[in-house]
């Protein structure tokens, strides 16, 4: 009897045990030594001057107000783009019409590319030596290259924007294509016999049944895009830099007192992140008793 009661718990235990300890601990070991403690330096003293330094320093406290604005605006930007032409892109492809199959298959081709290969390609195709400015002073749209809209390397992170999307709005198009190609079209079709026109089917029949996959999509792809620094080091500038970024030189300093002022910026990245799953959660449980 007692087996049967705790047989579930037993058999996830181990997997739940490594992962609650490799998350706890490396959470745990980065926040002791975004407080300084680092004996093999001989810092044993613990405070919050490397979060005090990031955050309000003469030096570094401008870089990293506009790297979090940049931050939060790359993230949310592609997580919503993405998500918008994803849905778009889901509603056609669930149509039936001729290569459809080909069709599919082209959309989710890049999803094994690594993001690095399409930030190459995104500096191939839009800087100002690259291939659209070339075709552009080609035809004489532009009377050089060099004319060409900046897009790589710009302050407003559009290229990091644009590699993100090329990457996620397949991600998002298959989950949500999951949930269509479940549910089926039979809801839709009680709206319309009822009067509703394509709008109002999406709006009260499409979305909310694509919603709770969306935002758990949206959560990953959001704390990915905010975490990750591949892309933003090759595409970004200087400055700002994308709150990640600036983690990383911090931790490929020399000096290796400055890895507490870049364990408080990786604590300070995944306090947002975590503090948006909670309130994903909320807005999960709140959806789920309305209904």
């Amino acid at each position: 009897m007692w087996w049967e009661r705790w047989r579930i718990a037993v058999m996830l235990a181990p997997t739940l045990l490594i992962i609650v300890v490799l998350f706890f601990g490396s959470l745990g070991y980065g926040f002791i030594q975004s407080l300084g403690y680092q004996p093999n330096i001989g810092n044993y003293s613990i405070s919050l001057d490397a979060y005090s330094t990031v955050m309000f320093s003469e030096r570094y406290s401008e870089q990293f107000w506009r790297g979090l604005r940049l931050t939060f605006f790359v993230s949310l930007a592609s997580t919503a783009i993405a998500a918008g032409l994803a849905i778009a892109c889901a509603l056609l492809l669930r149509q039936t019409f001729v290569g459809k199959r080909v069709a599919t298959f082209l959309f989710q081709l890049n999803l094994p590319v690594p993001h690095l290969v399409i930030a190459i390609g995104i500096i191939f195709l839009f800087s100002n030596s690259g291939l659209l400015a070339r075709a552009a002073a080609q035809m004489g749209w532009i009377s050089a290259p060099s004319d060409f809209p900046v897009l790589v390397r710009d302050t407003e992170g559009i290229s990091i924007i644009l590699a993100y999307l090329w990457k996620e709005i397949p991600f998002f198009g298959i989950i949500v294509l999951a949930i269509l190609q479940s549910v089926g079209e039979d809801y839709e079709d009680l709206a319309r016999s009822l009067g509703a026109n394509g709008w109002q089917r999406f709006r009260y029949v499409i979305l909310p049944l694509i919603m709770p996959g969306l935002l758990s999509s949206s959560i990953i792809v959001f704390a990915f895009t905010f975490g990750t620094y591949e892309v933003p080091k090759l595409l970004g500038v200087r400055f700002p830099e994308m709150l990640p970024v600036m983690a990383l030189e911090f931790f490929l300093n020399p000096d290796l007192n400055a890895r507490a002022e870049g364990m408080a910026l990786s604590m300070i990245i995944a306090v947002i992140v975590l503090a948006l799953v909670v309130v994903y959660m909320w807005i999960s449980d709140r959806a789920i008793r309305q209904t």
